[in-house]
């Protein structure tokens, strides 16, 4: 096989239609492993494929680009940086998109190894290129430019190179190509940005990370949504947290969420500034940010007694991630009645909703609910009890019913409100005193499909799991658990039968 493809590779030379002997070419390769590829990999020359490349017809072009990317799996990105540094290059000028990916993607490749990164690092020519490639029409290759360009930005010197060099100007001008392309710089920067303090500070310092904080409270709708996406991913890391705090941002967002009642276009952006200040509390301190920015929780009561389905589902999601920690449990207690409306609302929404609302309520229901059984103070019980008797007059009942609809998503989403509640004593309490609520737990002929069994196993688990179980269910049904849990979701019950003489 090995002479094979030597031998295929060679007769490629001189060749007008080479048509037939590339798929010959292709063949071999797929059909030889990575392993056996790459041992004969350093004697051969791949310069003939890459030179039938250049060419208009579309058919040799991609039978080369597949021969080219299984090639060069099989090579090490040193010996491919030493060897086809300047045939990727040309390939960036070629007008066939996948020849543009096939080049990136490689690039991608070298700089992620320590011993090869340099010889991507000092070809400025090849880096302004891949910058250009973000300004093509192309998502696809736009969207493996930035991953490419981000990966250079994780050590200094590839940041030197990129903000410290001519490029710089590259990318602004590229930013300057159109909107789209403008958004798609500023993917790369927060990309950068993502990594540390250190590369943050240099995308500071190009100017372009404040043009597109500026953006955020502009004129522009569409551009808000955008920018808040943009800016709600800067804010998952600690130092991206300190740097919009530095820069007032996130007193500009608050102040966005209080001037929305009187912006008629609102309703586009509202939900990330929300989503935005939800992911701030769970990552700093509910506490903390619900005092400092009032606004956000009460436009999220707001939303969510609201009419908008839209609107009702960021709400809900987000007082779900509050809710999802104890800290953020006691903040909306501290509202006092004006969460227990709009819990009631959520457990009314939970029951009548469309569908997917339907989920996202009981999702949000199971994280507001849920308390690990080392915070189960006098308190905190009493709260979460309070909570659930205010979803609905028999809200037992109500998740029961939801349980056994033919529906699975909803059919699991209610199991899991259960298994949320089943380490709390007064929970255990209701579900001992609800006629027939054990029987149901352990028949699995009424779980319709894997999924509604495992949720059914979690349920069964938590409960066996509690320190109150069996003071609270007695013994017997104890037992019948414990079993259940020691059959698995999935046992059936051999049924024997017994032979009678004359039957056929």
């Amino acid at each position: 096989m090995a002479a094979s493809i030597e031998q295929l590779l060679t007769s490629l030379s001189g060749l007008d239609e080479p048509i037939e002997q590339l798929r010959s070419l292709q063949t071999a390769v797929l059909i030889l492993p990575l392993s056996a590829l790459s041992e004969q990999l350093p004697a051969i020359r791949l310069e003939p494929v890459f030179r039938l490349m250049n060419s208009s017809n579309r058919e040799q072009v991609d039978l080369c680009v597949a021969i080219l990317e299984r090639f060069l799996q099989a090579l090490e990105p040193i010996h491919i940086a030493q060897s086809y540094k300047e045939d990727l290059q040309r390939g960036l000028y070629h007008p066939d998109d996948s020849v543009k990916l096939l080049a990136i993607s490689q690039v991608g490749r070298i700089v992620e190894c320590s011993e090869a990164v340099t010889e991507i690092l000092n070809n400025l020519e090849l880096l302004k290129q891949i910058i250009l490639c973000i300004g093509g029409d192309k998502i696809s290759v736009a969207k493996e430019a930035i991953k490419s360009l981000s990966k250079i930005a994780r050590t200094t010197a590839g940041l030197d190179v990129l903000f410290g060099s001519n490029l710089l100007a590259s990318l602004k001008a590229v930013l300057a190509i159109s909107d789209v392309v403008r958004y798609r710089v500023y993917e790369l920067l927060v990309e950068i940005s993502y990594v540390s303090a250190e590369t943050l500070n240099f995308c500071a310092n190009s100017g372009i990370l404040s043009q597109m904080l500026d953006e955020l409270t502009g004129d522009d709708v569409l551009v808000r949504v955008t920018c808040t996406e943009m800016v709600t991913s800067l804010a998952s890391t600690l130092h991206g947290r300190q740097y919009l705090a530095r820069q007032g941002i996130i007193d500009k967002i608050s102040n966005m969420i209080l001037g929305a009642d009187s912006d008629p276009f609102s309703g586009l952006y509202l939900p990330g500034l929300v989503k935005f200040f939800g992911n701030l509390a769970v990552m700093d301190s509910p506490q903390q940010i619900c005092e400092h920015y009032p606004a956000f929780l009460q436009k999220v009561f707001d939303m969510a007694e609201g009419y908008e389905t839209t609107m009702i589902g960021v709400a809900v999601d987000t007082l779900g991630i509050l809710g999802s920690t104890v800290e953020g449990k006691q903040v909306l207690q501290k509202t006092g009645p004006r969460f227990n409306n709009v819990f009631k609302r959520i457990g009314h929404h939970a029951k009548n909703a469309p569908t997917e609302l339907r989920v996202r309520c009981l999702d949000s229901i199971t994280f507001l609910l849920f308390l690990p059984e080392e915070n189960h103070t006098e308190d905190l019980l009493s709260m979460s009890e309070t909570w659930f008797t205010c979803l609905s007059n028999q809200p037992m009942d109500l998740f029961r019913n939801i349980a056994t609809q033919p529906f699975p998503e909803l059919h699991c989403a209610a199991l899991k409100v259960f298994t949320a509640i089943a380490n709390q004593p007064w929970a255990q309490k209701l579900m001992i005193e609800n006629p027939g609520f054990i029987e149901y737990i352990v028949d699995r002929t009424v779980d319709p499909d894997k999924d509604s069994k495992d949720a059914k196993f979690e349920l069964v688990k938590a409960l066996v799991k509690s320190k109150t179980i069996a003071e609270v269910f007695g013994n017997q049904h104890y037992l019948r658990l414990r079993a259940y849990l020691r059959e698995g979701p999935y046992y059936v019950k051999a049924i024997s039968t017994v032979a009678v003489e004359g039957a056929e």
